[in-house]
Order: structure tokens, then C-alpha cells, then sequence
């Protein structure tokens, strides 16, 4: 992937890594994804998706944690390369 491509979090492959450049939620959800940590500048790692690719799991702050693509597709990243 290119180095710094802004794109969202679910079209990721696994093994891939990114930044969190900022989060096109309201409300609750965009709150506990802050709470678990998901803030700009947070680095990610995609580990796992499901064989339908819905939802993935992504290495954040230590933490595995599985989001749905209506979740992650307003996640907005930047790739970083490996």
C-alpha cells in the first residue's frame, strides 16, 4: 500500500497497519471507540477477517478488538508501510 493513502479502516488486508487520522461517527459509538482507544494518531494493525470479510479484527493498543464494516468504514486512516 502507499504511504500515507487516506482511506478507511475496512479496506485494509490483513497484516496491514495504519494510522487513525479521524473517526466520521457521532454520538455513542464514536465515544466508546475513543474509550477503547481508536483516537488520531492511534495505530492499528488488521490480524483477522471473517471468511466474508465482515467483521475484522485489528490489533489496537494491545488489544484485539472486532469491528463490523459499518463501524470500520468510518474509521479514517492513513496506510503505513511494512
Amino acid at each position: 500500500m502507499n504511504d500515507n493513502k487516506e482511506i478507511s479502516l475496512n479496506s485494509i488486508s490483513v497484516g496491514d497497519k495504519a494510522t487513525v487520522k479521524s473517526l466520521k461517527l457521532c454520538g455513542e459509538i464514536k465515544r466508546r471507540l475513543q474509550d477503547l482507544g481508536i483516537i488520531e494518531g492511534t495505530n492499528i494493525e488488521c490480524i483477522l477477517k471473517s471468511p466474508w470479510g465482515d467483521p475484522g479484527a485489528y490489533l489496537i493498543r494491545g488489544a484485539v478488538i472486532a469491528l463490523r464494516n459499518d463501524i470500520s468504514s468510518k474509521i479514517i486512516i492513513n496506510t503505513l508501510e511494512v
